[in-house]
């Protein structure tokens, strides 16, 4: 049987760098959709990022064909060019510095290897529907946070 083809576009939202952070997924499967959002008090732009793609891959029940949106090159790049070399060096970046926000890293690379992921870098503010829709809710996570209404 033929894995479910889904749409996923993630964003995250920080209100200082660090500061209070809010993440924001829609996910579209055919004519279903679902939107996800979360945040955290104290946190940075790139791990909002991260979180949201994770938050967007935990959410599907089996493996899938996954295009997966994304306006953060860090994330991007991070999976697709970065880790092995960060794996190969023990989680040192080249300069032997150790490479940030390694527990996330190992969570999406646990997530992406459920599924088949299509990578599709898409530039934010700039009109895709998805990604306008994913940012506003990075920012709803970020209200929840500053209204101490945060979903655990």
């Amino acid at each position: 049987m033929d894995k479910p083809q889904v749409n996923i576009w993630t964003d995250g939202a920080c209100k200082g760098n660090p500061g209070p952070g809010g993440w924001g997924v829609l996910l579209r499967q055919g004519p279903h959709e679902k939107t996800l959002f979360g945040g955290e008090p104290e946190t940075t732009n790139n791990r909002m990022e991260m979180t949201a793609v994770i938050e967007g891959l935990r959410a599907l029940k089996r493996s899938c064909r996954v295009t997966l949106h994304v306006d953060s090159q860090y994330v991007q790049k991070g999976i697709c060019e970065w880790m092995r070399g960060w794996q190969a060096r023990n989680w040192k970046t080249a300069d032997k510095k150790p490479v940030k926000n390694v527990d996330l890293w190992l969570l999406l690379n646990e997530e992406i290897g459920r599924h088949d992921v299509d990578w599709k870098w898409v530039k934010g503010h700039s009109g895709d529907p998805g990604n306008e829709r994913a940012d506003q809710l990075a920012n709803q996570g970020v209200e929840l946070v500053r209204k101490n209404k945060v979903p655990v």
